[in-house]
């Protein structure tokens, strides 16, 4: 494992991407294996696989290309799963038996390790007339709120929970109430939301006019539009939802214009699709290709780049024909289109080798500059594959070549493509890469700044010890190793000490030669006022962005992880900055922990109310390092209808006690269960479900003895909290691991302590 540049890629690595027999057994030995794996099967549907298998574990090598985990995961393992980032699903019809329809596909896809988008504005408005029952409807959201339940029952491939878009039409007469719904911070918990704006709104809301709020026709309400766009900005103050999508603009910049219509996205918002669409998804290495790094003659290297790029365009056209798909639907769109989705990494690390300062008006010339090189490459390529292996089957020259990106295009590109055609439709994107730029050595993920420099993590050691690890940003640590303890130049700035303008401005110039969309957080302080974070949608509008999404920390978001106190600070940064808890831990699933001859616990009685019989639950601790943790768990009823489920959860709690770490995670899920015949009034509190009034129990015994702080796992207003008085939020806990790190990183929610991104 020589090749990793910092500790934490390897433990990336072997923990997500490494490939393993089912006991655990590695079968990647090291990561060159990996990246042969990838590169083998990638290569097995060319007529010359050996010459370009070489080639392909070229770019991989030294992390140069990043193929999206998905790829890296899954390819060459024979696993039944897609190697397809993101999917939109079909239009969900207007009636029950579609619904449910669509719902069944939503389930199989993310089984198969798929993230799913939705525009549920094609449902009925609530109190809307249902004929031929007599009945008034239920409304989009109270079918969001099954697709929730059910999300929340399926495990994505590699053991992840599934991720899912919902959007609305700022014009839907039920918009208000989905603007609202994350206000209830235990709803739709498994859901990114984000408001289609059309461009007829957004003049609406310049020249303060009025709004119809329609459905088939029928006006249902008039509103002001300026009132609407202010509860939207409301609601993203306050929770960080919904964002925002300019969907009138991205129909309109689609190179697929003329044959397709999008009204929803991806979970994180970088992939706009049409019904059944797919997206692959990879990214090249920006931090990778600088020569000369922080010296007068710092540049990217271009030649390199572009090569690189012909060769990820031909990687990721093969996964095309290579991956394994839900439905037969995606299968077919995906091959009648070809899309693809090639963005960077790395990007303001990239910038700080050449001397450049994220935000200034240079670095958004560099970056606009830097970008059109990808994008033509990645265009030429794609011409050079058409010749080779012939244009995807929907290609249509002169409605093409009227469309997006292309109408941009040099004209030697543009010939190129009407003469020979163009294998992809589409072939940038830019993703989140939280994950992927840990596993490459921490570069700086996506187009975002550099989050912070460096900040101590703490991984949690069979013993039951701690020990801390300085996880160090790529090009701080180039930095470093060329000129010691040298301070860092004034160019240096991270994602806090931005202005969320600048944070607009980088966004903007990269959104001029990306095919589809971004993911990127635009970093608020907490305390920007409401007119100063209503101007930033306003400039990301007047600027040409697709979409906007902000993070602003505050009680109900959570803080976000800044620098350690031991660490580089940028400039401008003071010491009085928030600092990186003692939560911000890492852990790591090891051996089980030994069971002593005698354990201490407790015994409570649980009183359900649809019960005739109480519930006993013992948990048992066990002392390591002096301090007291769940070991084990049993639950006992002389009612025989709970014996099978009660059984099996012992057992499944108690493993996962048993592996140590930071296991307080099981009450949050636990309490997050609700009973679909509905829960119970049980001290004047409401608790969904029985699990989640174990989960209660189990989170009291966990305060009691002080394994957990006095705030427990519960949500900022969950009502299922039973009897533990919930104290000062610290935001939401991380379903991986258990920590309170999890913080809005390009447009996604992800855990800075264990990786865990709930996009993918």
């Amino acid at each position: 494992m020589s090749r990793f540049a910092a500790p934490i890629a390897a433990q990336i690595w072997d923990m997500k991407y490494r490939f393993k027999e089912a006991n655990g057994t590695p079968i990647d030995v090291t990561v060159e294996d990996s990246w042969r794996r990838i590169a083998r099967d990638l290569a097995k549907v060319e007529k010359d696989p050996a010459a370009w298998e070489d080639k392909f574990y070229a770019a991989l090598e030294d992390f140069k290309y990043l193929p999206a985990g998905r790829i890296t995961a899954g390819a060459g393992t024979a696993r039944q799963v897609t190697l397809f980032n993101c999917f939109v699903m079909g239009t969900v019809p207007d009636s029950m038996s579609g619904i449910f329809d669509m719902l069944k596909e939503a389930a199989l896809t993310m089984q198969q390790g798929g993230g799913i988008g939705y525009d549920f504005s094609t449902i009925r408005p609530r109190g809307a007339d249902v004929k031929g029952v007599a009945a008034d409807a239920s409304g989009p959201l109270s079918f969001m709120d099954v697709w929730d339940s059910m999300c929340r029952t399926i495990m994505s491939a590699g053991s992840r929970r599934g991720a899912m878009m919902a959007t609305m039409r700022c014009d839907h007469p039920d918009i208000e109430h989905f603007i609202t719904a994350k206000s209830d911070s235990a709803r739709l918990r498994m859901f990114n939301m984000s408001v289609l704006i059309t461009d007829d709104f957004m003049d609406a809301v310049k020249a303060d006019g009025s709004w119809d709020l329609v459905f088939d026709g029928r006006v249902y309400q008039t509103v002001q539009a300026l009132d609407l766009w202010n509860k939207i900005m409301q609601a993203t103050y306050d929770f960080a939802e919904p964002g925002v999508i300019f969907i009138d603009r991205i129909n309109k910049a689609n190179n697929l214009s003329y044959i397709e219509n999008i009204s929803a996205t991806n979970p994180c918002g970088e992939q706009p699709l049409p019904p059944y669409g797919a997206c692959l998804l990879g990214s090249i290495n920006m931090a990778r290709l600088v020569s000369q790094p922080f010296e007068t003659g710092a540049a990217m290297d271009e030649a390199m780049m572009i090569d690189l790029v012909a060769t990820a365009v031909r990687m990721m056209d093969n996964v095309v024909d290579v991956s394994k798909f839900p439905l037969p639907q995606q299968q077919a769109e995906a091959m009648a289109k070809r899309r693809i989705g090639l963005g960077v990494t790395g990007l303001a690390d990239a910038l700080l080798m050449v001397g450049l300062r994220y935000g200034s008006d240079a670095a958004a010339r560099q970056t606009e500059a830097w970008l059109k090189a990808i994008a033509r490459a990645a265009y030429l390529a794609s011409v050079d594959l058409a010749k080779e292996k012939g244009a995807f089957p929907l290609f249509d020259a002169e409605p093409y070549l009227a469309s997006g990106t292309m109408m941009a295009m040099d004209e030697d590109v543009r010939d190129a493509v009407r003469e020979n055609g163009i294998r992809n439709a589409l072939l940038t994107s830019i993703a989140p890469t939280g994950t992927i730029s840990l596993y490459a050595g921490n570069v700086s993920s996506g187009i975002e700044p550099v989050f912070a420099y460096a900040y101590t993590r703490k991984v949690l050691q069979k013993d039951g010890s701690r020990t801390e690890e300085e996880v160090v940003d790529y090009a701080v640590q180039m930095w470093r190793d060329k000129f010691g303890d040298k301070e860092l130049p004034d160019y240096f700035v991270n994602a806090q000490t931005l202005a969320p303008s600048e944070h607009v401005k980088m966004q903007a110039a990269a959104q001029k030669w990306v095919d589809s969309s971004i993911s990127k957080t635009i970093n608020c302080p907490e305390d920007i006022s409401f007119d100063e974070f209503k101007q930033v949608y306003m400039q990301a509008w007047d600027q040409g962005c697709k979409g906007c999404t902000t993070y602003r920390p505050n009680d109900v978001t959570g803080s976000v992880l800044t620098v350690s106190e031991s660490s580089d600070k940028a400039p401008g940064e003071t010491a009085d900055a928030p600092q990186v808890s003692n939560g911000a831990e890492v852990v790591y699933m090891s051996e089980p922990l030994d069971r002593p001859q005698s354990l201490e616990g407790h015994t409570y009685k649980l009183k359900w109310p649809d019960s005739e019989h109480a519930i006993y639950l013992t948990i048992n601790d066990i002392i390591l390092s002096g301090h007291r943790r769940p070991f084990e768990v049993f639950i006992n009823s002389k009612n025989m209808e709970h014996y099978a489920w009660t059984l099996a959860l012992t057992r499944m709690i108690s493993a996962v006690f048993r592996r140590g770490g930071d296991v307080s995670f099981v009450v949050e899920e636990l309490k997050a269960v609700f009973d679909p015949r509905g829960g119970a009034w049980v001290q004047g509190k409401y608790i969904p479900s029985i699990l989640a009034a174990i989960g209660g129990v189990i989170e009291t015994h966990m305060i009691n003895t002080g394994f957990i702080e006095g705030e427990g796992m519960g949500l900022k207003t969950d009502p299922t909290a039973e009897v533990v008085n919930l104290g000062a939020p610290r935001g939401k806990a991380c379903p991986s691991c258990g920590q309170f790190d999890m913080q809005m990183v390009e447009g996604c929610m992800t855990c800075r302590s264990c990786g865990h991104s709930k996009c993918g």
